[in-house]
């Protein structure tokens, strides 16, 4: 045998090392769209803004509603005092993470369509039910720790603040004070999953925005002014404010308990991201 010979089997024998290769489209996995999703929303610009502003301000709005509301607390006649709620003055900085929250989860779709390169998302990953599972799951993994921050937060400044008025005020270990924390901050994941399907279906950011805005704020805010019956089932039914309850500590025998409430929220977000995943896969992009 040649020398040329014993090279080139020699060559041939010793094994190269193997080349990682992207999976081709169509067969990119869950995880690898669940990668790609945490990429692009740990990377967009908005992020690190929404988040860092949602708890600093939620903190903030806590602490100043719960001084206002101890320093009123001496001019309330025995009747409110009765009715007067540490907790949820503690917790009502949710009112303003729910929005933006919901908005955040809206732009994880509607930018993509706004930039078109949902195009490109879904050449390599044809199977759009998965796409969109993975950006709620991404979605998920920002929105509930950020909403723990958000719930605790505004419960350790606003306490604090009714504390330093002379107010009730409640501690971590009063009953109710966790559920209201942890159940706070789950229904704010639920406002950014509620996002996420607005987002999914409308596809506009503006039209997002403005629909987030009318069913989280406008709505609530206005039911009481409404006639009569529709009034009282607004107030009561309404899934934002229905939700709401989660982070109350006074029963109001007139709207839905802590859980009912969420449980009513709850429902609601399943049946739009139902519908987000049916409109998704048979829309054209």
């Amino acid at each position: 045998m040649s020398r040329s010979d014993t090279v080139a089997r020699t060559e041939h024998d010793v094994p190269r090392p193997e080349r990682r290769q992207a999976p081709a489209a169509g067969r990119a996995t869950f995880r690898h769209c669940l990668h790609a999703e945490w990429i692009k929303i740990r990377t967009m610009r908005s992020t690190g803004y929404v988040l860092l502003g949602t708890v600093v301000l939620g903190a903030a709005l806590a602490w100043l509603g719960c001084t206002a509301a101890g320093e009123e607390y001496a001019t309330l006649t025995a009747e409110d005092r009765l009715a007067f709620d540490p907790l949820a003055a503690g917790l009502r900085s949710h009112l303003l993470a729910q929005v933006t929250l919901a908005m955040l989860g809206g732009l994880v779709i509607t930018a993509e369509h706004g930039s078109r390169s949902i195009v490109g998302t879904l050449t390599a990953v044809p199977n759009r039910g998965r796409v969109l599972a993975a950006k709620a799951a991404a979605l998920l993994a920002v929105v509930l720790p950020t909403g723990l921050l958000v719930t605790f937060g505004g419960f350790a400044a606003g306490q604090a603040a009714l504390d330093g008025a002379g107010a009730p005020h409640v501690a971590l270990g009063d009953p109710g004070s966790w559920r209201a924390i942890l159940g706070g901050a789950l229904y704010l994941a639920l406002a950014g999953l509620l996002g996420l399907a607005a987002g999914t279906l409308v596809r506009s950011t503006t039209a997002t925005v403005t629909s987030l805005f009318a069913s989280l704020l406008i709505v609530p805010a206005f039911a009481p002014m409404m006639p009569g019956r529709l009034a009282d089932w607004t107030v009561k039914y309404w899934p934002p404010s229905a939700g709401g309850q989660i982070t109350t500590g006074y029963r109001d025998p007139d709207l839905l308990g802590p859980w009912p409430g969420f449980a009513v929220m709850a429902a609601c977000v399943a049946v739009l991201l139902a519908a987000a995943f049916l409109v998704f896969r048979r829309r054209d992009a």
